[in-house]
């Protein structure tokens, strides 16, 4: 259907779920400006409470003082560590951004690999939100009512794609993702795989499964970037401490890639990440073509969702042994 018979059936439904002025903006996106740089804190560590605090202070932010934050962890399944967020990564990043003065905090996720209650139990979420005094949401329990949906103009989804609103009301969305393949489809699962978590399998009262057309679809890749058009995080922590470089996402070959890096641009952060990967030695998929023609990174730079190119990326370190690391890193770009 056009866009205005979509609008008038959502009328007819009696609007319960609606375009926001967030999803007009995705419909009328225009690319960043020429030029613009991203820069990525790169720390070679196998400590990660202390390399994600450390990353955060590399980049020097300061746009979190009294604000309500959205934490997306990556609870696709229960898994250990890369399949799964590490405790220590999520907890450190949570106490890291209280200090620099946010005032309050919500958990939460949709699993893709099992009921999202039971992982966020077996993760032990709801004992670390209790300790740190964050409240936690399980967008599965989500109502009619707790859903936006949207269909940008000139996209994949074929009836577009839902986020939570209790996402779209915060103040700010961080993320904390994983270092890791993906067998089925995706190719790696990274910073813009990550925001998958934050869409509807179904909505309420509607049998439609946005996942099966995703996963079915030879446009997986593309529809992945398209997610993220409709909102931009604040900050993204990848714990690379360890990395699957082949299988993932939930159990894989595991290879100790020893860093972590963060920053606000999720193309910046998965052109890195492909790159660690890549010089680890990786699945014929990822390891395929330039970095930057990867699709996932392809239509996210199309939607102008972060830089275009990886000269506009600037590695900051904070000691000799992250700037070798990084240097290394570098030559998976030429």
């Amino acid at each position: 259907m056009d866009r205005r018979e979509f609008l008038e059936r959502l009328a007819g439904a009696g609007g319960a779920y609606f375009l926001s002025p967030l999803a007009a903006a995705c419909q009328s996106r225009t690319p960043l400006p020429p030029g613009v740089r991203a820069k990525i804190a790169f720390v070679k560590t196998s400590d990660r409470a202390a390399g994600v605090k450390k990353a955060i202070d590399l980049l020097k932010l300061d746009s979190f003082k009294n604000k309500t934050l959205f934490v997306k962890p990556n609870y696709n399944s229960a898994d250990i560590t890369p399949g799964s967020t590490h405790n220590d990564t999520l907890v450190a990043m949570i106490e890291k951004l209280r200090d620099a003065g946010a005032k309050g905090f919500t958990i939460g996720d949709r699993s893709g690999m099992g009921n999202t209650k039971a992982v966020m139990e077996a993760k032990e979420t709801f004992r670390v939100a209790k300790d740190l005094k964050t409240d936690t949401v399980v967008f599965d329990e989500l109502t009619d009512a707790d859903w936006e949906l949207f269909k940008p103009e000139g996209m994949n989804w074929s009836r577009g794609f839902a986020l939570p609103k209790p996402v779209l009301r915060a103040d700010a969305v961080v993320q904390t993702c994983c270092l890791k393949t993906h067998r089925f489809g995706g190719h790696f699962t990274l910073s813009l795989k990550n925001s998958v978590g934050l869409a509807a399998k179904q909505l309420p009262g509607d049998n439609y499964n946005f996942m099966r057309e995703l996963h079915s679809s030879p446009n997986q890749r593309r529809m992945i970037a398209e997610i993220n058009a409709a909102y931009k995080p604040s900050l993204v922590v990848l714990d690379g401490v360890e990395a699957f470089t082949k299988g993932g996402p939930d159990k894989g070959d595991i290879v100790n890639s020893e860093v972590i890096i963060a920053g606000t641009d999720r193309i910046a952060i998965d052109a890195v990440g492909v790159a660690i990967l890549r010089h680890f030695g990786t699945t014929p998929e990822v390891s395929k073509g330039k970095i930057f023609e990867q699709e996932q990174i392809a239509r996210a730079v199309e939607l102008g969702l972060g830089v275009k190119s990886p000269d506009l990326i600037d590695f900051i370190t904070p000691d000799k042994a992250s700037n070798e690391y990084a240097d290394l890193i570098k030559k998976q770009f030429a």
